[in-house]
């Protein structure tokens, strides 16, 4: 067997760990995990994990060869492998065993519980906003790829090193293995958890999630409501006015594919305000990334809405524990050690499915 080939059957052993563990915690130290060797009859190869800031270092670590691969969402899958530095092993919905990761949650979209209850028609129209966003995108994917390789890298090629790609290819690419939906079904629910026991089961939980059991995690994780007003507002075409937020507005996000409803919603704003009469208008619409936009609805101004980024989901959780965002998308595993931690806050409903993969030295 050579030895690419053993990398890739030793990275799809620990893929699906990393993919619940690279999540939820921040930087540290490597970690060493010993994992039988494919046809060694159970001899220990050593595989040693590397949390880093985010996922923006990673490609570079490849390209110097200071990993063998790594697990991460889009666009850094594809960047690696429209790069020449590594190759795509596996992406995160063909993950062993066969069909457990298919369509599995990715992202969400969470709010404070005090600011849920104090501004339910507002967290309502956010909602909506979302809900629209992700259909459309589902239906004009090449000009969400536009949208989000502007918002990336103003349109520039991704650069690491002396290696550099073409922004809007790659983002086309990685459109097409994400999947924009923001159903809470059964299905899904029963994903996130799988997540939730994955956690467990690697010992990242010690609150309330600890030991819940399969019929406490709901009241626990979610809090449906505002969702379900929102989808009965798009249905009838109707989004409702809310009265108007005594003080900005904080929405947390990454600069990653999975986040691209929210790009595309205030880049975009003039359609969804034409069309639906809802549209986060960017204050500065000169900027590729702009961090201030007004919500409107049915031509009023109901929030200032500030743009907060974050290198990685548990500082986007630390932020909304602190009260310094209210709102925010999210990945899954992120959002759940927060819940189990005593972070006040809930998941309204998904934004999408799938997204990440395993990438390999070449």
């Amino acid at each position: 067997m050579s030895p690419r080939t053993a990398l890739i059957l030793i990275g799809l052993v620990v893929a699906a760990a990393v993919l619940v563990a690279g999540c939820t915690q921040s930087p540290g130290p490597s970690t060493s995990t010993p994992t039988p060797a494919p046809g060694t009859a159970g001899t220990p190869t050593q595989v040693n994990l590397l949390y880093t800031q985010g996922v923006g270092p990673m490609p570079n670590l490849l390209a110097t060869r200071q990993i063998d691969g790594y697990i991460a969402w889009q666009p850094y899958v594809e960047i690696a492998n429209a790069s020449g530095i590594g190759t795509i092993a596996v992406y995160s919905a063909d993950l062993p065993p066969a069909g457990q990761w298919k369509d599995h949650p990715t992202n969400v979209l969470v709010a404070r519980k005090d600011f849920v209850a104090q501004n339910l028609e507002l967290t309502e129209a956010l909602s909506a906003l979302t809900i629209l966003v992700g259909q459309y995108i589902t239906d004009h994917p090449d000009r969400a790829a536009n949208i989000t390789a502007d918002w990336l890298v103003g349109g520039s090629p991704f650069t690491f090193g002396n290696t550099s790609v073409p922004s809007e290819p790659v983002l086309q690419r990685a459109f097409t293995t994400v999947r924009f939906t923001t159903d809470p079904s059964d299905a899904w629910q029963r994903g996130v958890d799988k997540f939730v026991t994955a956690e467990n089961e690697l010992g990242y939980l010690s609150g309330s999630l600890r030991n819940a059991s399969a019929d406490q995690r709901p009241a626990l994780l979610y809090d449906f409501g505002p969702y379900a007003a929102a989808r009965q507002q798009v249905a009838v075409k109707q989004i409702a006015t809310p009265p108007k937020a005594t003080g900005p507005v904080s929405l947390g996000y990454l600069l990653a594919v999975d986040h691209a409803a929210l790009f595309v919603a205030v880049r975009d704003w003039q359609y969804f305000n034409d069309t639906y009469g809802i549209a986060l208008r960017p204050r500065d619409a000169t900027k590729s990334r702009p961090d201030v936009a007004d919500l409107i609805v049915n031509g009023v101004t109901v929030a200032e809405v500030r743009l907060v980024t974050a290198d990685a989901g548990p500082g986007l959780m630390q932020a909304a524990a602190t009260n310094s965002i209210q709102v925010s998308f999210v990945g899954v595993p992120p959002a759940i050690s927060a819940i189990d931690r005593g972070n006040p806050i809930t998941i309204l409903h998904p934004v999408d499915t799938e997204g990440s993969g395993l990438v390999v030295a070449m």
